[in-house]
Parts: C-alpha cells; structure tokens; sequence
C-alpha cells in the first residue's frame, strides 16, 4: 500500500494516471463480479475433510466414538505401567489430559508404576444435536491393582478391585474424537 504523504504529493492528475496503469483490462471492466471462477477456471480446492459426526449414522458415531473410548483406556493403562504420559495426548485433551498427566508424573517421581485390569462395557448415554458431544457411560470392573517399584520390580502393594461407574465426555475436535472428561460414580 502507498503510504498517504506519497499520494497526496503526487497531486490529481498523477494520481490518475496511477489508478489507470492499475486498471485491469479483463472483461469485467476491473468491477467485481464474484463467479466462482479463479481466472477463468474453478477455484482450486484444498484436500477435502472428512465428514463431520454430524453428517455421519447414529450407529456410525457410537462405533467410533466407544472404538476410541477403548483406545483411551489402552493409553491410560499403558501410562500407569511405565510412567509415561505422552501416549494419552492421541486419545485425551484437557481438562482431563492435565490431570492425568501430573498424577501420572507424580506416580513416577516417586518411584512407583501402576498395574491393573479393568473390564470395560461402555454404552453411550447421550450425545449433541450436531453429534460433536457424546457421554459414555461404563461400568468398569477393576480386577486387581498393583503398585511396583521403579528401582527393584518389587511389589509394593495390592488393592482389592471393584465397580464404579464412570462418565465421560468425548468431543469430536481436529478431525478426531478424544475423552476431556471423565467422572467417577457409585459402585454398580
């Protein structure tokens, strides 16, 4: 852009003759006239995005939808037992994706990993209009949990297992679906 002080030095008649060499010469006389159309042929087009959930089935959402809520309790499971939280950004996001984390790096600065089997059945609850949210409900049968040392392998502790039920939130963000959060409930 030319700067004011320079135009305005220029005075009326150069000015003119400025805006004329701008001028186009296509057939529209340099007035717009939006055709769709990028010189004379379409637009070019990015790679398309894949479908949205809401434009997908029902049973479409639910499958991908409870598919990743599994994938996340595989990189949960998978943090605990070796301390290492960065599987879970894939699957997770905050608030939840925070929390686990620190509790994870807690866990590990003091010297302990987790093990532990839980049995999933999760079922979804209910979702958005536009099928971006969805609430998965699980029951989540815990079978055993073991705490271990980093230094010896020793076992440190065991914990009886048990039922609770759990609800979480899957937002569909990035082209993806990802748990942000997750609340334990009474027993079931």
């Amino acid at each position: 852009m030319w700067p004011a002080r320079f135009l305005r030095s220029l005075g009326p008649v150069a000015m003119a003759a400025l805006l004329t060499a701008c001028a186009s010469d296509s057939p529209s006389g340099g007035t717009f006239q939006p055709t769709g159309r990028y010189g004379g042929e379409a637009a070019p087009t990015g790679p398309s995005a894949p479908p949205g959930p809401g434009t997908l089935p029902v049973s479409q959402v639910e499958a991908q939808v409870l598919a990743r809520y599994r994938e996340y309790h595989k990189a949960y499971k998978n943090a605990y037992e070796t301390g290492d939280p960065s599987s879970l950004t894939t699957v997770a996001m905050d608030p939840l994706l925070t929390s686990v984390t620190k509790d994870v790096e807690r866990t590990h600065a003091k010297g302990e990993i987790w093990r532990f089997t839980n049995v999933l059945n999760p079922r979804v609850k209910g979702r958005s209009k536009d099928n971006s949210l969805v609430i998965v409900i699980d029951c989540v049968r815990t079978l055993g949990t073991h705490r271990f040392s980093t230094r010896t392998g020793k076992r440190l502790g065991s914990y009886p297992g048990g039922t609770n039920i759990q609800e979480s939130l899957m937002k569909y963000a990035g082209g993806t679906w990802t748990i942000s959060d997750t609340k334990l409930g009474k027993r079931c």
